[in-house]
This record gives C-alpha cells, structure tokens and sequence, in this order.
C-alpha cells in the first residue's frame, strides 16, 4: 500500500525521481507523485503525461505477469504425459513431510533433485532436513520446558505440530523452487512405502526422539 501522505513530505525534487522512466517504484506510487506535483503547479506538458501514463502502465503489466507467473509456480504439473520424467509428486511429499516428519520429505525431494542431476541441491535439501529434525528435537523440547503441560493440552499449541506444519510449508516452498514448472509423471510408491515404514518404526519405537509427528505419536502413545 502506497501512503499519499507520506509523498506529500517529499520535496518536488524527490517526486521527480518517481517519474523517471527507471524508476524502481510501484505504479500506484508515481501515479500519486504526479498528482501531488501536478497540484503543487507544475506543469506537464501533454507529452510528459502520455510518458508518466505509459511508464505507469508498463508497471502495472510487469505486475500482472509477475503475478501469473507466481501463480504459474505454485501450480502442480504432474501429468499422464508417457514422456514426461517420473518423480515422487508434491502431495505425497508434503504428506509425508506432515505425517513422517521433515526429513521423509526431504529426503524424497532429495531422491527427486538427484534423478533431474541437481545434486548439489538434493544434497542440500536432505542436509536442511538433517538440521531441521535437530533444531526440531531441541525446540519441541525447549517450548516444553517454557510452558506447563496444562497449556498443551490442545493439539493446536503442540510443538510437535508447530514444527510439522512449519515443515510442511517449507518442504512445499522448496519444490516451487527446484522443480519449478517440469511437468513429471508420479513415480512408483516402492520407495515411499518403505521409507514410511521406517518412518513409523522409528517414532512408534522412540516418539520422544529426533522424529516426532503429532499423529503417529499420539497413536504410538
């Protein structure tokens, strides 16, 4: 949001720069700009304003395709195309994120970075789950130590769930970012399957460990 009277304190100089043609500015900003200079008397002549009126609509253009082009992003392109590349799919992942912990859907993100020969960024991701289940470990049972078990009674002011939520939103976020627009085929659940699997075993055998998940662990409880 653009505050007009914010641009009012500036002088006519520092207007000036919201109409020049490189300006970094929103469009709403410099269409304001010219208004406050236009009532402070300065006169454009109908060249001028066909020049700020373009440099306004161009911005707007940018705008609108910067926004498609985010919506584009978070779109998920799995197809039945036979010739697309097989990848485990950004549902399966984020759930299994949610349900088995961070690093599950790190490490299947992982195994799909490695297959399009990004492995500098599948190695990273699986290490960023790594540190996550840490951090994760320690933060549950930080936020355990601050508040009294009263306050937790709600599963909505779980930290298990604080942490398995925030995991999921970034396991999601980092898929827009590496798999970007590749239309893919779902892979073979083989792989998913068995990591669950272990998945499971871990926290039901140690659900105050390093994998704690809100569901699991309550049924394991």
């Amino acid at each position: 949001m653009v505050n007009r009277n914010v641009l009012k304190k500036l002088s006519n100089n520092e207007l000036e720069k919201y109409l020049k043609e490189d300006n970094r500015f929103v469009p709403e900003a410099v269409q304001i700009a010219f208004e406050i200079l236009e009532k402070r008397g300065k006169h454009f002549s109908d060249e001028d304003k066909l020049r700020i009126q373009e440099i306004i609509t161009k911005k707007k253009e940018a705008e609108e395709l910067k926004k498609i082009d985010e919506q584009e992003l978070q779109k998920d392109y799995i197809t039945e195309d036979i010739n697309a590349i097989r990848l485990h799919s950004r549902g399966l992942i984020v759930f299994f994120s949610f349900f088995f912990g961070f690093i599950s859907g790190a490490i299947l993100l992982g195994l799909n970075c490695f297959k399009l020969k990004k492995y500098k960024d599948g190695f990273g991701i699986i290490f960023l789950g790594l540190i996550y289940t840490v951090v994760q470990y320690f933060g549950i049972s930080l936020m355990y130590k601050m508040k009294t078990d009263k306050e937790f009674t709600s599963y909505r002011k779980s930290p298990e769930l604080l942490f398995t939520i925030l995991g999921s939103l970034i396991i999601y976020f980092i898929w827009i970012e590496t798999i970007k627009k590749l239309p893919y085929r779902s892979e073979s659940l083989l792989i998913p399957i068995i990591l669950g699997l272990i998945m499971s075993g871990i926290i039901y055998v140690n659900y105050n460990g390093y994998l704690p998940s809100y569901f699991l662990v309550s049924f394991a409880k």
